[in-house]
Parts: structure tokens; sequence; C-alpha cells
């Protein structure tokens, strides 16, 4: 009967995240600004990338048009449905778009996961062995590494979606969160989830800290390099250019261990926690990279026909 009533259960329902009544046009006007701005700055960075020969036939620019791509996918991803929960009325999401949604959430997290990886080894080659980074991060291996990046992040995202949603769904349809996610999701089947909690956190938590040790262990080297310029402005532009993918890092890996690799809780904070890699670090991601890196910069000057000129490089 279990089974029965599982492939009956057709939608869910997101709770979303609590707020004031009287802040919900507020609210709906705050996010949709925010989702507005983080697809046109990050559209302009791709572009820029896409565009300027000075900037898309090197690997550091490619993985950031990539960054900016996964940037304009995630809140595509989350905000509309957020911002759904600003509005009069229950708006329930089919069975079919929850899966999507977890997949593809998932699938361009750990995608992002691995392109900070791919950036910060970059930075150590780039830094480190200057002399044979020519030869050792080219746009074709550049463009062979970020290929595997998706195909990794699709299988991982695979993954996640068929072990939630192989689980019978017997009702409440209720999601108490504001997309769905793992966590919030498993907590609604009518079977024994222990399984898929364990594997979840193991999936994740190596994905997680195989890449999070990768990019620590390569900032150890690239500081220590750092150290050794003589000159303070060479010292400023390294510690200026590494500096940009340093602050992302942080704001993404951190929000992200405390939501996964962690006892199970419903906690208030876990909602506030996603906003950031799905809303909020998309949103800084172009404004980090234009006030921080000067060549970014100075070719958003050369696109728009300002004075950014080939001296000034």
């Amino acid at each position: 009967m279990e089974r029965i009533n599982s492939t009956l259960l057709t939608e869910f329902i997101l709770t979303g995240i609590p707020y004031p009544p009287q802040l919900r046009t507020f609210l709906f006007g705050f996010f949709l600004l925010i989702y507005i701005l983080t697809q046109l700055g990050n559209l302009l960075i791709l572009i820029t990338v896409c565009v300027d020969p000075q900037l898309h036939a090197r690997p550091m620019y490619i993985f950031l048009g990539i960054l900016s791509i996964i940037d304009m996918g995630i809140p595509s991803i989350v905000v509309p449905r957020l911002m759904m929960n600003f509005t009069l009325g229950f708006k329930p999401i089919p069975y079919g778009g929850c899966v999507a949604q977890l997949y593809f959430y998932h699938f361009l997290g750990s995608t992002q996961c691995f392109l900070y990886t791919l950036m910060a080894y970059d930075r150590y080659l780039a830094i480190c062995r200057p002399l044979h980074y020519p030869m050792l991060m080219n746009a074709k291996l550049s463009t062979l590494l970020v290929a595997g990046a998706w195909a990794a992040g699709s299988m991982h995202g695979a993954l996640q979606a068929i072990l939630t949603f192989h689980l019978p769904y017997c009702g409440p349809n209720q999601v108490d969160y504001f997309f769905c996610d793992i966590p919030a999701v498993l907590r609604l089947a009518c079977a024994d989830t222990s399984v898929n909690e364990l594997v979840t956190f193991v999936d994740i938590g190596v994905v997680v800290a195989s890449c999070f040790s990768l990019i620590l262990l390569s900032y150890i080297q690239i500081i220590q390099a750092i150290l050794r310029i003589r000159t303070a402005d060479g010292r400023r532009r390294a510690f200026s250019t590494c500096g940009a993918h340093v602050t992302m890092v942080t704001m993404y890996y951190v929000p992200c261990a405390f939501i996964y690799l962690r006892p199970e809780t419903n906690s208030p904070l876990d909602g506030a926690a996603a906003l950031f890699p799905t809303a909020i670090t998309p949103f800084l991601n172009p404004l980090i990279y234009t006030l921080r890196n000067q060549e970014v910069k100075l070719a958003l000057k050369r696109m728009i026909g300002g004075t950014g000129t080939k001296s000034e490089v």
C-alpha cells in the first residue's frame, strides 16, 4: 500500500523561508533585483572574457567564463521558486520539477567545487612555476579540465537525485525549505533514510574535503612564493590576483559544509546558510572579480570603448 500511495504523489509544496508578512513585497523586490543583477553581472563577465583577445585564450579567464555560466545557472534554478514564496497562495512544484531542481543544483554546485580547485591549481602554476606555466596549463588542457569538471559534476548530481527519489514518498508533501534539497526532501520519505544520509555525507564530504584540501595546499604554496617576491608591487599584484578567488572559495565552502557536513538537524540557520551558494555568492562574484582584478577592469573599458588602452596593460 505504501508503494501505491507513493506513486500517487505528483507534487511538493515548498514552504520557503520564514518572513514577516509586512515584508512580502520588499523581499520579492529584493530577490528580483538580486537575480537580475546576478544575471547581468555574470553575463557581462562572460561576454568580456569571450570577446577580449587578451583574455579568452588564457586558462584563468576560461575558468572565469565557466564560473559565470554556473553563477547564472544556480540562481535560475532556485531564486524564481524562492520568489514565489513571497506571493499569496501555495505554489506547488511538480514531482519531476523537484527531481530536476535537486539534480541541477547538485550538478552545478559540485562542478563549481571542481572549478574552484582548477582555478587554485592554475594560480599555483602561474605564481610558483611561471617559466613552465605555458606548457603545463594551456587553453587546450584547461578546456579538457573544464569538460572533466562538468562530467564529474553531472555524475554527482545524478547519483544524489537517484538516491533521493528512488525512495517512496507517500505524504505529507510539504518540504520545509525554499527549494528541493536532499536533507529537506529526505525528511518526507516513507522509508529508512539512513543509507541515503550516509552516502550523501560521504559523497558530498569527499567532494568538499578533497577540493578544499587541494585549494588549501595550493594556496600554502602560493603564499610562500609570494612572500619570496622582493618588490612590494609584485607582492601586491600577486595577492590581488589570488584574493578574489580566496574570497569566493570561503563564501562558498563554509555554508556548504554547515549544511551538509554536520549531524541532521532542522535548524532555521540552514535556510540562511543556503542563501549564500544559491543567491548571494553568484551575485557577488562579478563584483569581486571586477573590483579586484585589474585585467578584467581594463578589458571592460576596452569593450565599452573607454579609456583603457593597450599602454595601460
